[in-house]
């Protein structure tokens, strides 16, 4: 019998503890199984947001180089179409002066031509927002005109503009030049 004791010592009787055992190793490798598929998975949206990150970082430098380019131009051409509008009157301005060289042109026909050269010139200005300051008969305004002598006259009214040296400019509302004007005392 004591064999028999002995051999039943020797021979390996599952425990309950073996059984957790087992379990335990096949729990322990489905989580590192499924650590490692979460672990794959954060590695795939991390690389995938550091592609879109130096995407949109080279969108935002793509957007500034162009923007800056398109800064450029509008100054560089900023008055182009102002000046497309302005070589007309250059043309009519050099026609009136070869006119005016012939033996043939008369006073009257330059002054008229100078007069038609004047009014489109006027257009070209209106239609770009400049307007004229002809403060003539009008009350003073150091916003717009500058006084550069003031005289004593009983047939005006003080602070009235008596006589206009230089017509003022503005270019949308904003002063370019001021009226220089005589003023009543």
């Amino acid at each position: 019998m004591s064999e028999n004791k002995a051999e039943l010592n020797e021979e390996h009787i599952p425990t309950a503890e073996d059984g957790v055992s087992e379990e335990t190793h096949q729990a322990e490798d489905a989580v590192e199984h499924d650590l490692e598929a979460m672990l794959d998975e954060a590695k795939k949206e991390a690389d995938a947001q550091k592609e879109l990150a130096l995407r949109t970082l080279a969108d935002m430098e793509n957007l500034k180089r162009r923007t800056r380019l398109d800064v450029e131009n509008a100054h560089k051409f900023a008055l182009e179409k102002f000046v497309g509008e302005l070589l007309p009157v250059l043309d009519s301005m050099e026609m009136g002066l070869d006119a005016a060289s012939k033996d043939d042109a008369s006073a009257d026909s330059i002054r008229e031509g100078l007069d038609m050269t004047f009014k489109q010139f006027l257009d070209v200005m209106q239609k770009f927002n400049v307007e004229r300051v002809d403060p003539a008969g009008e009350k003073f305004d150091p916003q717009l005109h500058e006084a550069m002598t003031m005289v004593p006259s009983p047939d005006h009214e003080s602070q009235s503009v008596i006589e206009v040296f230089q017509k003022g400019y503005v270019l949308n509302e904003r002063l370019v030049r001021p009226a220089r004007v005589v003023v009543a005392q």
